[in-house]
């Protein structure tokens, strides 16, 4: 006879069934986590209730799901890519207004829906801190937004705890943009109309929402299937989330420069590698020979980029931000998610591994006059004492000195399982390189405050000047330095999941920072990795700056460093098209293909060293 099923299990069943009826899908997988509510495409991650099923922790996880559901039940991908502005503030607020919608054709036909809605809200902005925000500038349009449109289609009041931000909002909302608004609820079923009218409001607000595209609407066997491959993401997250989720594409005329940028690279790579001009070649690929060369590369793209004030930036190492113990329970935690992903990643670590060493397998020279004695031709030695031919010698082999350095977001929207995934590929992948001698550097990039810190408190207090430039506390932090060996800075890996610590942003200055840092190493090979979900946002910086504004700087450093040449640069975006930036990237969809996808492009850069090494040789003897 089977054991009965607890309370909690019935829980997660029921509530996993209800998401299935609710987005009309049968194949939605669902799994509850001790990490924040998540999900992509059709995969779920829900937060695991208590032992104690408090009712208002049920309403909230019902929330969270019944979000997801009606997402992936009423939302069309293609509509909404092809709708979407492409400023960062107004994508965000397009965004936000958008799940609104979602939400209130559940909430209008079921009264349970909305109120599990409202206790997912509630909790949300809990999490985002509404109660101690005290002016305007501290709360996001977009969030207010949200709140606004689904008063207009649901006639719900916000949570208690976000209404006096509403009403700080309201008078500016009011006088710009309450004629469409209010309009909203007629197209609440169509959302291409309903997408065009949250267009013409962003506009009132004089939100940037840029052009919109021309591209017809696909046939509707088209459009499915996008809905099914494309953005269906739960919207459970923090502000955070929303933001930097919401702001991973550019103004279209950026992206012509960009991309204009990334080709003159990529003509430069090219011409260096088919030959022409074999001077240069050597050089990209060999570290400076000088101080004065490092020094000319040290700060690409910073031409036309201003920081406000420096004085409140931060270089912290990782258990400097945290007492020992609590760095051991967050270790204890780390291991304990580690535990299940250990197999696979572990397999694919091995195989990188076996790779690397096999291009470090010791080679010998035989039957020399000279060298080190051979042990299998003692007996030689002994029956002829004159024979000369019993020496060896190493031969020399191609694998450069090298070290890898791994940049990690450390932003709100990494929160749950994309930040544990992160920390726990690295922690493998430092482990696998530092057996094959391979030097490790692990870093990650936040701020210090949301919205801006002491640094917009400084910019306040100064009259607010025009033109700030960035306008945040940076805090880069170091989890494990290259010299350090992993035993010492296992414990550290475990900060990542510290709740708190990740908040916004800042791509192109903490690039900037971990090629500096790389620069002044001794190795013949740099390589450094960046992972990242989101385009850089920061929203006090683009308050009060062009909302391109950190985008630009990003494309600007990336420029600089790949012509450079004196570091490898690779990057990897969860969930987010990072190939507009890098020209060595790849995109996931899900943060569980992170350390496959880690594995095979260090392989792959690796597997190119040896070619390369050889042509140099070959010149030279030439």
């Amino acid at each position: 006879m089977s054991d009965p099923e607890t309370p909690v299990e019935a829980f997660k069943r029921a509530t996993a069934a209800a998401m299935r009826a609710v987005a009309e899908d049968s194949e939605i997988e669902v799994t509850f986590t001790a990490d924040a509510a998540s999900g992509s495409g059709k995969k779920a991650r829900l937060p695991l209730p208590s032992r104690a099923l408090a009712p208002e922790e049920l309403a909230r996880v019902r929330g969270e799901a019944d979000q997801f559901a009606l997402r992936l039940r009423h939302h069309n991908a293609a509509i909404h890519a092809r709708r979407m502005p492409t400023a960062p503030n107004a994508k965000a607020a397009f965004e936000a207004i958008e799940q609104a919608r979602c939400d209130a054709l559940g909430a209008n036909r079921m009264v349970g829906v909305a109120d599990n809605l409202t206790a997912a809200l509630d909790q949300r902005y809990r999490r985002q801190g509404f109660e101690r925000v005290a002016e305007r500038s501290d709360a996001t349009l977009a969030e207010v937004l949200r709140l606004l449109a689904r008063k207009a289609l649901t006639g719900e009041e916000p949570p208690a705890i976000a209404k006096h931000v509403m009403d700080m909002w309201w008078p500016f909302i009011d006088e710009k943009a309450s004629t469409e608004l209010k309009n909203l609820s007629a197209s609440i079923d169509d959302q291409d109309a309903f997408a065009r009218s949250v267009r013409r409001m962003l506009a009132d607000l004089d939100l940037d929402a840029g052009e919109e595209e021309a591209t017809e609407p696909e046939d509707a066997a088209a459009d499915e299937s996008d809905d099914e491959q494309g953005d269906s993401e739960m919207r459970g997250e923090s502000e955070e989330e929303e933001a930097a989720s919401s702001a991973s594409s550019l103004d279209s005329s950026d992206d012509e420069s960009g991309q204009g940028d990334e080709q003159d690279s990529a003509g430069e790579d090219d011409q260096g590698d088919d030959g022409q001009g074999s001077g240069d070649d050597e050089a990209g690929q060999q570290p400076p020979t000088s101080q004065s060369q490092d020094r000319s590369n040290a700060n690409p793209g910073e031409a036309g980029y201003r920081v406000f004030a420096h004085d409140f930036d931060e270089i912290v190492d990782a258990h400097d931000l945290c007492d020992p113990d609590e760095l051991t329970r967050l270790r204890s935690l780390l291991d304990q998610q580690l535990s299940h992903l250990q197999s696979v990643i572990g397999r694919l670590a091995n195989r990188l591994q076996r790779r690397l060493m096999a291009k470090q397998t010791r080679a010998w020279e035989f039957d020399l006059e000279e060298g080190m004695l051979d042990a299998s031709r003692l007996a030689r030695v002994i029956i002829h004492p004159s024979q000369p031919l019993s020496y060896k010698r190493e031969k020399d082999i191609e694998f450069r000195d090298t070290v890898v350095t791994l940049l990690i977001d450390n932003s709100g929207s990494m929160r749950g399982r994309p930040i544990s995934i992160a920390a726990i590929c690295a922690d493998i992948l430092a482990r696998t390189l530092e057996r094959c001698s391979v030097k490790v550097e692990i870093l990650g990039f936040t701020t210090k405050a949301w919205k801006g810190g002491q640094s917009r408190e400084r910019w306040i207090s100064e009259g607010k000047p025009a033109q700030p430039g960035r306008l945040n506390d940076l805090r880069h932090i170091i989890y494990k330095a290259a010299d350090s060996p992993w035993r010492r800075a296992r414990k550290s890996l475990g900060l990542m999941l510290r709740e708190g610590l990740l908040k916004e942003n800042i791509d192109g200055e903490a690039l900037l920072w971990a090629y500096q840092r790389l620069l002044g190493r001794p190795e013949q090979r740099r390589i450094l990795m960046v992972i990242s979900d989101g385009a850089p946002v920061d929203d006090s910086t683009l308050s009060v700056n062009p909302g391109n504004y950190l985008e630009r700087h990003l494309r600007d450093v990336i420029a600089g460093i790949e012509r450079s040449r004196t570091v490898e640069l690779i990057a990897i975006g969860i969930g987010h098209d990072v190939t507009r930036y890098y020209s060595r990237a790849v995109t996931i969809v899900d943060a569980e293909q992170l350390g496959g996808t880690m594995m095979e492009k260090l392989a792959e850069l690796f597997d190119e060293d040896v070619p390369s090494a050889r042509r140099r040789s070959k010149r030279r003897a030439a």
